[in-house]
């Protein structure tokens, strides 16, 4: 009979990860406590560590992407803009 895997929220895992932070209980005895594997609180632990930095960037960096497309829009209705004058343009020209 197989058993399903558990799922565990972001929220258990950033709890167990912070725990393991603290360095107050060794690996094993966070793992008895939260009755999970001792390697999974050593992954979690990796990956808060890994992704430290994006949680400071991850507001200012989807800011900064935000205005950098609204100015590329803007620039592309200035192009679309400036190439129908040209073109109404070049055709009074012509005649």
């Amino acid at each position: 009979m197989s058993r399903k895997r558990r799922q565990y929220s972001s929220e258990f895992k950033a709890k167990v990860a912070l725990t393991a932070l603290k360095g107050e209980q060794t690996t094993s005895e966070i793992a008895a406590r939260f009755e999970i594997h001792p390697t999974m609180v050593s992954q979690w632990k990796r990956d808060l560590l890994d992704n430290a930095t994006g949680v400071f960037e991850g507001k200012s960096s989807s800011k900064t992407a935000q205005k950098t497309q609204e100015e590329i829009d803007t620039l592309y209705r200035e192009i679309g803009k400036l190439t129908v004058e040209r073109d109404f343009l070049s055709r009074r020209l012509d005649r």
